[in-house]
């Protein structure tokens, strides 16, 4: 099935969304919010579902689903860990300064705790106070858990996946070595993340949901032109099982976690990416296209995001329909708080 939450409160109000993502049925009978039902999900999965049938099947009457009236679907979370899967992206990166990555990256996942209190919307702009912070989006997959039990399997872990979306994991890229340096990690180099309009259950993906990944292609467009389409599932390290297992080691996950796989990133005939228009499958950031810039040719070439500057990011399923609706932001200046 597949669910969203429209703009009302700090937390949406829950609706269930068509799988042609063109109407929609309140839920509030059933749980007034995502998070709520995801409290009670062996109680309010099963009656979820039953009005999505009845909403596919043209048998409740539904009212027009409009994207643009959506916050994230969860518009606060209790918990977002943002792991690092894709080995790819962080060879480029320490390629481009010089650097290897340690072995252990290879069976130890990277991970790291970020804000989770103001998520954006979907078509919501991203703010930003300067251009010279780096401003950057990264493409990812992402799941929602319920209750997770520290210690669990990865193969036990894949059952606690509960809903995927589609995340814009925007970074202030001028920011990040700066605070790395300091030893704990991001917060400042970290803007608000805008997650896709719906969510859905891993059984809407079908053959796509695979291995606990998903494989098909995450679009990626910048200003109107194509910059990405890598495969979720090609060069893929850990699945999400895996990272939900990561997380859970030393911990229990309450319900409503939500976990990110990192910058979707494919290699190139087995070496750096390419820009799609020199038939590769493009990027997921702009930082990569950077660091190959670096590698190939000893300088940074492409500027990060500029005000007025516009990411859309979405997912087809093999027919061309668009699974999770599709995030578009727009970065805006940001002139401060207001004054009285």
């Amino acid at each position: 099935m597949k669910l969203a939450s429209l703009k009302l409160g700090r937390d949406g109000h829950l609706v269930v969304v068509s799988r042609d993502l063109k109407t929609a049925v309140d839920a509030g009978e059933i749980a007034s919010t995502m998070q709520d039902a995801l409290d009670r999900w062996d109680e309010c999965a099963p009656r979820l579902k039953a009005k999505y049938d009845a909403l596919n099947a043209g048998t409740v009457e539904g009212f027009t689903f409009v994207e643009t009236a959506c916050a994230s679907p969860l518009p606060r979370a209790y918990q977002w860990l943002d792991g690092s899967a894709y080995l790819n992206h962080v060879e480029l990166v320490r390629k481009a300064r010089g650097a290897k990555v340690p072995e252990s990256f290879y069976d130890d996942p990277l991970m790291y705790q970020g804000g989770s209190d103001t998520f954006i919307g979907p078509r919501d702009a991203i703010l930003a106070s300067d251009e010279a912070h780096g401003i950057d989006m990264e493409a990812e997959i992402t799941v929602i858990t319920d209750d997770v039990p520290m210690g669990v399997s990865p193969e036990s872990a894949i059952d606690h996946i509960k809903l995927v979306m589609l995340v814009n994991d925007v970074s202030l890229r001028g920011l990040i070595p700066g605070e790395l340096a300091k030893g704990f990690g991001f917060v400042q180099s970290k803007a608000s993340c805008a997650f896709s309009p719906v969510a859905v259950t891993p059984d809407e993906l079908g053959k796509a949901w695979e291995d606990a990944t998903i494989d098909l292609p995450l679009l990626v467009d910048y200003n109107g032109s194509a910059f990405g389409k890598a495969n979720a599932k090609t060069d893929m390290t850990f699945n999400m099982a895996q990272l939900v297992a990561h997380a859970a080691k030393t911990r229990h996950l309450c319900a409503g976690s939500i976990i990110g796989s990192g910058t979707v990133s494919n290699k190139f005939e087995g070496s750096e990416g390419k820009k799609i228009e020199d038939g590769g499958v493009g990027y997921s950031c702009i930082a990569e296209v950077r660091m190959i810039e670096k590698i190939q040719t000893g300088e940074f070439k492409t500027p990060f995001m500029s005000f007025g500057d516009t990411v859309g990011i979405e997912m087809h399923d093999v027919a061309g329909n668009s699974i999770f609706g599709r995030i578009e932001n727009k970065v805006q200046k940001y002139t401060g708080p207001k004054t009285a």
